[in-house]
This record gives structure tokens, C-alpha cells and sequence, in this order.
């Protein structure tokens, strides 16, 4: 029995697009599992291609994947037209192309992903392999190169390890099988030392600030932390309150919110249990930006234009009564009373 699922049909599709006299763009929305991804990607593209590259939408400024791009040397650019320009293909992992309005103009050649498709927005590639039910990106990538007899360098393994570990939390998270079959996998090559430095870059200095006023901040709605943290630095720093709240005793879930290059940011993280995140921020914000994601994490994006001149603090509030009060009627004709879920 095989150690990973066959993937014979789709290598064969896969290999058929590869030409020697294309050059190949891998686009991101960089983060680990992204990150992992791509240089798992260009390991497969390369000596197939003429040139593979790795380009990024976001702006990198978490340490943890600063690090991981010095320590791994994972050669990525910011995604700008002149760069776009000088690729014949691209490619896309970690990331479907409505997730990012930079991905929209793109028609990309393959497509890789693991988060849930969505209803109404097909993804159009000459290539798709989309496996929601994986709790990371890197896991699809090392049963490709497992399926090619592709062994992982020292790099390439950390790469995917800590991809795996950081999308899944440690297995905290949901994940599959596979997730656990590629983590045991890539333990035989992966560096610790390497890993071991990536994983104590998680914090800037000066990013301690953030957690005083999130203290000062935070409201408690039922079992649900509510926090607007006003203008941030860096969205990642509402990713890490998010993460670091979600281990507060009793409560099932939080909300973190911002504002960072002119939009309003909510970062979603729940227990798997109670609430199905992804569901909740689409329900909440899908009319007026992207929202989505997975039933234990997700993320919502929304131009300020869109907010209807309130204020961004009020906008969430009102959304959130505006959601109680719908969930309340219909529980109340449901059993002749009313009950608003927090």
C-alpha cells in the first residue's frame, strides 16, 4: 500500500503543460504554508521550465516568515507588472484567484489549494487541485514530490514541515491523515536547528504594545472576545492576538479587528465546535469585501469606502446586532422563543 494516494493522472496533466522555453511565475499570498508551497513548487517546475520564480501580493513583515525566507532561502519578489511581464505562466498555491483582488487579472496555468471552495466562483486554470479537507497547503505538495520520487533537500523540508505545523497549529487545528503522514515524512530530512530559529522569530519588540491595548480593548460577548484595535501596523498583528486569545479559558471563539492600508481587517478564530468561522465572517461581511476561510479560522477584508461613512468600530457592532437579531427570529419560530446566539 501506497504511503501517500497515487497521483499518476495528475502528474501526467501537470507535466503536459511544462514546455522548456516558458518561464514560470508562482504567485502567493505570502505565509508559511504559502511560502512552502511555492519552493515546493518550483522544485517541481525546475529543469522543466526555463526559469521559475516566486512573486508576493502582501506586504512580508511577520518575523517568523522573514525568517523563514532568510534561513531557507526562499527568493521572493512583491509582485509588480514590469515582474508579472517577464513570465509566460503562473501559478498559484495556497490561494484560489478570487482570494486577492491582485490575482484576479491572472489566467494561471495551475492551481493548488486547500482552502474551501466557494459557491459561484469557479477557478478557471489549465490545472486545479483543490483538497479542503487538508489542514495545510504543504501536505499536497510533498505527496507531488513524493509521487515524482522527489526526495526533500534539508530547506525545502523545513519549508513544508513548518508549513504544516503552523496551518494545522500543531494538529490543534483540523487536519486529515496526510497532514500527519507528510509532517512524519518530512521529519527524516528536515534541519531542527533551522526550524528551531524560524519558530523564536515569532515576535517583534516593538510589536508588544499591541497586546497592552488588546487587553484594555477586548469586550466579551457570550463566549466570543470582540477586540477593534484601531490602526495597526501590520495585519499580522491581528493574526497573533487572534491566535493568542483563542487559549483563553472558556471562551469558544474571537474576533480581531483593524484598520491597515485603507481597510478594515477582521481576523476569525474559533474552537471547530460552537461556530464555523468561515461561514461566520461570509455571513457577516461577504456583501461588502472578501470574506471567508476555514470552520476554525477565517478573515474578512473591507475597503473603508464600503462601510458607508460609519465608523469602523460601529460597523463591526452593528453587523454583529444586526446578526443576533436574525438568528434570534429564527430560533424564536423555531421554538416560540426567542434565543440570540453570541
Amino acid at each position: 500500500m501506497a504511503y501517500f494516494r497515487k497521483l499518476d493522472i495528475q502528474l501526467d496533466k501537470l507535466q503536459s503543460l511544462l514546455n522548456k522555453n516558458e518561464r514560470w511565475l508562482i504567485l502567493i499570498n505570502a505565509d508559511p504554508d504559502a511560502l512552502a508551497s511555492a519552493l515546493a513548487l518550483k522544485r517541481i517546475l525546475s529543469r522543466r521550465v526555463a526559469q521559475v520564480g516566486i512573486a508576493h501580493v502582501n506586504e512580508i513583515s511577520r518575523p517568523d516568515n522573514l525568517a523563514m525566507i532568510r534561513y531557507l532561502r526562499i527568493a521572493t519578489k512583491k509582485l509588480t507588472p514590469p515582474l508579472a511581464a517577464q513570465y509566460d505562466r503562473f501559478a498559484l498555491v495556497d490561494s484560489q484567484p478570487h482570494h486577492h483582488p491582485d490575482f484576479e487579472n491572472f489566467h494561471f496555468s495551475v492551481v493548488i489549494d486547500h482552502h474551501p471552495k466557494v459557491a459561484g466562483t469557479p477557478v478557471d486554470a489549465d490545472f486545479v487541485e483543490i483538497i479542503s479537507e487538508y489542514g495545510s497547503n504543504s501536505t499536497i505538495l510533498t505527496e507531488y514530490l513524493y509521487n515524482l520520487g522527489l526526495r526533500p533537500g534539508k530547506l525545502l523540508a523545513t519549508a513544508l514541515l513548518y508549513g504544516i505545523k503552523t496551518d494545522t497549529q500543531s494538529f490543534e487545528r483540523e487536519f486529515h491523515d496526510n497532514d500527519m503522514k507528510a509532517f512524519r515524512y518530512l521529519s527524516k530530512f528536515y534541519s531542527k536547528p533551522l526550524l528551531h530559529k524560524i519558530i523564536r522569530s515569532e515576535f517583534r519588540l516593538d510589536w508588544l504594545k499591541y497586546f497592552t491595548q488588546a487587553f484594555r480593548k477586548m469586550r466579551i460577548m457570550g463566549k466570543t472576545m470582540v477586540i477593534f484595535m484601531g490602526k495597526v501596523d501590520s495585519s499580522d498583528i491581528l493574526v497573533i492576538l487572534a491566535d493568542f486569545f483563542l487559549r483563553v479559558h472558556g471562551l469558544s471563539s474571537n474576533m480581531v479587528s483593524g484598520i491597515h492600508d485603507d481597510k478594515l481587517i477582521i481576523v476569525f478564530r474559533g474552537d471547530g465546535l460552537r461556530r464555523d468561522m468561515g461561514k461566520f465572517a461570509k455571513r457577516l461581511f461577504g456583501d461588502v469585501g472578501s470574506a471567508g476561510g476555514h470552520r476554525s479560522m477565517a478573515r474578512a477584508e473591507i475597503p473603508i469606502e464600503n462601510l458607508g461613512g460609519q465608523q469602523a468600530s460601529q460597523f463591526i457592532w452593528h453587523r454583529l446586532h444586526s446578526n443576533t437579531q436574525t438568528k434570534g427570529k429564527k430560533k424564536d419560530g423555531e421554538n416560540g422563543h426567542t434565543a440570540i446566539e453570541k
